[in-house]
């Protein structure tokens, strides 16, 4: 069913170029690589009224021009959004439209390194550049690349992105759509990973992070902490926005148990353009640090992989709101079993509760999410 499914979305393509170049339909569909998600969620919650049904399918599809040139592009299934990545339909089974969301071509003739050209995804610490289900940033400009023993440094610029388009953006950012700057390190020594990276998107906000990462077994415990800084300055605020974290995981044989913190600055907690990009705080399910000033928040969780494709879960995530804050007290506890029914191909099922100051009341909520990848 997989070689199907890829030789037809692949066979599409390849007869279109036929027509234009002549080209055998078995030399066009040769050095093209497939790739992509499909996905459903249903989500129903107590106090929205009414359940939503959400779609998205996306297909990236990576073709080999010579030795050292790949054209690269990605087709994304959805609506509801600027950039057709996220499906929705509430009041009725509606159609998806189809849109290109990627187009560009990738530079390799230059050892250790790697030029990206045209429409890409926006791949940084303050963005969400990819989801399987949500929304994705893009822009248009160019991406360069290079490895140095442990270390890869990376520079880019866009001329036009998504930042502005975004219905998943932080509410409290207001950005451009032009010029983009972002330049970053990405190392790896040993057990340990560190990152540090800045971006300046004009006329609307710079920022910086910096990040570490580290793995290590304690006997039959195996061990992974992090922890990260981030700030935002906005160019029409003297508000300062800041969030740091720190957090642990623990696996011992079929048990796993995470516990991480964080806290943002007392004037805003806005760090990203996504609440859920890698400068955010956003773990479990609804309750999310990004965009809170003068807070903390508070994530926990127990699993236990029952069978080869069962894992039960446990998880509770807590905001403590201070007195200048631009929210209020939350907490969320919720259960999920989680079924990987083969390797590319999961589902879970989720059922908690939401406790949020906002509300009259508590929130009963449930989530069943199914997805596969090839």
């Amino acid at each position: 069913m997989k070689k199907f499914a890829k030789m037809s979305l692949v066979a599409a393509i390849a007869v279109a170029g036929t027509v234009a170049s002549a080209q055998p339909l078995a030399e066009a569909i040769k050095n093209v690589d497939v790739s992509g998600t499909a996905a459903y969620r249903y989500n129903d919650y107590e106090l929205a009224g009414e359940a939503s049904n959400n779609y998205k399918v996306a297909v990236s599809l990576k073709s080999k021009v010579t030795d050292d040139v790949t054209f690269n592009t990605r087709l994304i299934a959805g609506n509801g959004t600027a950039n057709a990545s996220l499906g929705t339909s509430t009041t009725a089974d509606s159609n998806l439209d189809l849109e290109l969301s990627e187009v560009n071509f990738t530079y390799t003739g230059i050892a250790n390194t790697s030029i990206t050209l045209g429409k890409q995804a926006l791949n940084t610490k303050f963005s969400m550049a990819r989801d399987a289900m949500g929304n994705e940033q893009t822009g248009t400009g160019l991406l360069a690349m290079s490895t140095f023993g442990p270390a890869t440094i990376y520079g880019a610029y866009f001329n036009q992105t998504t930042l502005n388009t975004s219905d998943n953006a932080v509410s409290g950012l207001t950005t451009g759509a032009e010029d983009v700057v972002v330049v970053g390190v990405d190392a790896s020594f040993g057990m340990i990973n560190v990152d540090a990276s800045y971006i300046d998107v004009a006329d609307a906000f710079d920022a910086y992070t910096v990040g570490l990462g580290a793995s290590y077994d304690l006997g039959s415990v195996a061990l992974s902490s992090f922890a990260r800084y981030t700030e935002l300055d906005l160019e029409d605020s003297n508000l300062d926005n800041s969030l740091w974290k720190v957090g642990i995981a623990a696996n011992m044989g079929i048990f796993g148990a995470h516990l991480s913190y964080g806290e943002t600055d007392e004037e805003g907690g806005v760090v990203g353009t996504d609440y859920s990009s890698t400068t955010g705080f956003d773990e479990h399910w609804r309750v999310t640090l990004s965009d809170i000033s003068d807070a903390s928040a508070l994530y926990a969780g127990i699993d236990a992989q029952v069978t080869d494709k069962i894992k039960v879960a446990l998880n509770y995530s807590d905001i403590d709101a201070g007195s200048a804050s631009n929210a209020q007290d939350q907490t969320e506890v919720f259960g999920q079993i989680t079924y990987n029914h083969a390797k590319n191909l999961s589902s879970f099922v989720r059922f908690g509760q939401l406790d949020a100051d906002r509300n009259n009341e508590k929130e009963t909520m449930g989530r069943l999410h199914i997805q596969y990848s090839f």
